[in-house]
């Protein structure tokens, strides 16, 4: 199978077999709007669940306990507090995690009193904190403030680093789908939303920009000296560059996968661990998100914006009139054609020679005049020399 696999890579790299990515860009397009869609259905009617770090209120772990069932645990909160509902969570095989909102010191003293009554185990085992309003807001704030100066200044870098906006923005785009992927499945899984998701969400950044950008600068390298010749358009080269990169971008993503997919196991069905769950989950779903947008995505966002450049549309018609066995050096109205049907640029150049603006070479046929001439107007002829000279003989 490793064998097939380093062949099937070989003859994408070589040419010998292509995947339509560019040529098929709309049906990625699609399929990735369409699974946005429902993930965004879904995530609103489950909801977000923020952690306390973004909420505020108090925390409870009661570690050492026998049974880890939840209903004592709601049942001590709600004695002290009838409208509130706690949130529990296992952690590992012999603690409980127990969030509600603010109490005050005297109330949190009580909760935790009783909580070890019903578990069973000593006060040491119960430890209880507290996040204010206050910090929890400015968290939110830090994180939000993080993320958009971190997308500026990498958007600044690419465009610096391929010396095209264009390119930039193809980037962002796919990153954007990325993050939609990652944050959809998060809160479709219900995983509660930490600081360490958040480290998770902005390694997924990094890692799907790393994989663009390989993908970017074979295209770079593939489109270096693209109108001196009349052989591939752009959009061939993008698409070759992306078949080229195809098997290193899988092999990348499943040596990255099984670490992360080992973490993610770990941390959520054998310890139970919070922080490892909440990273591993976004990072686990982040890469294969970017692996996908860096191949399908990016580089059909790419061909798209750049698709109405003149020079790139000029030397794509270029192109496509030498396959057809034409002139590739007759002038054809700009029209940005450069990824349409060859029968649209052959019905134009036939409506050009038939409207006397081209030389007719395209067609075959002369160049019509603009307007048929008007018929000469003979003089009406007289018998009546010839009758004369007649009457003269007789």
């Amino acid at each position: 199978m490793t064998a097939t696999f380093a062949r099937f890579g070989n003859d994408l790299h070589g040419g010998r077999r292509t995947v339509p990515i560019i040529t098929r860009r709309r049906t990625w397009y699609l399929f990735s709007l369409v699974l946005i869609v429902l993930l965004a259905v879904f995530s609103v009617v489950r909801g977000p669940n923020f952690g306390i770090e973004f909420t505020g209120g108090s925390e409870f772990q009661v570690a050492g306990v026998a049974d880890t069932e939840q209903t004592s645990a709601r049942e001590v909160v709600r004695d002290h507090l009838p409208e509130n509902e706690p949130r529990i969570t296992v952690l590992g095989r012999d603690t409980l995690r127990v969030q509600t909102e603010q109490l005050d010191s005297g109330e949190t003293a009580a909760v935790a009193e009783d909580l070890a009554v019903a578990y069973g185990v000593s006060s040491d085992a119960v430890s209880s904190s507290f996040i204010g309003p206050v910090w929890s807001g400015d968290v939110t704030q830090k994180m939000l403030r993080g993320v958009i100066v971190f997308l500026a200044l990498v958007a600044a870098m690419m465009a610096l680093y391929f010396r095209n906006l264009k390119s930039s923005l193809a980037a962002m785009g796919a990153l954007s789908h990325d993050m939609l992927i990652t944050v959809g499945v998060y809160l479709v899984v219900g995983f509660e939303i930490t600081p360490g998701t958040v480290i998770g969400f902005l390694t997924v950044m990094g890692y799907s920009l790393y994989d663009t950008i390989v993908v970017f600068d074979k295209v770079r390298e593939n489109t270096a000296g693209l109108v001196r010749q009349d052989r591939t358009t752009y959009a061939d080269e993008v698409q070759r560059a992306a078949n080229q990169t195809l098997v290193r971008s899988i092999n990348t993503s499943v040596v990255a996968l099984l670490p992360v997919g080992s973490i993610l196991f770990i941390g959520a069905f054998l310890l139970g661990a919070g922080t490892l769950k909440d990273i591993s989950l976004a990072l686990f779903i982040g890469i294969i998100a970017g692996t996908y947008s860096s191949i399908f995505l990016a580089p059909g966002f790419l061909v798209d914006l750049r698709r109405g450049e003149p020079e790139i549309s000029a030397h794509t018609t270029k192109v496509l009139r030498a396959r057809r066995g034409q002139d590739p050096e007759q002038a054809v109205p700009a029209t940005g054609l450069q990824d349409a049907d060859p029968s649209r640029i052959a019905s134009l150049e036939r409506i050009t020679a038939d409207r006397g603006t081209g030389t007719g070479a395209a067609s075959g046929r002369p160049a019509r005049s603009a307007a048929p001439a008007a018929p000469r107007r003979q003089p009406r002829r007289t018998t009546r020399r010839r009758r004369t000279h007649e009457g003269g003989a007789r």
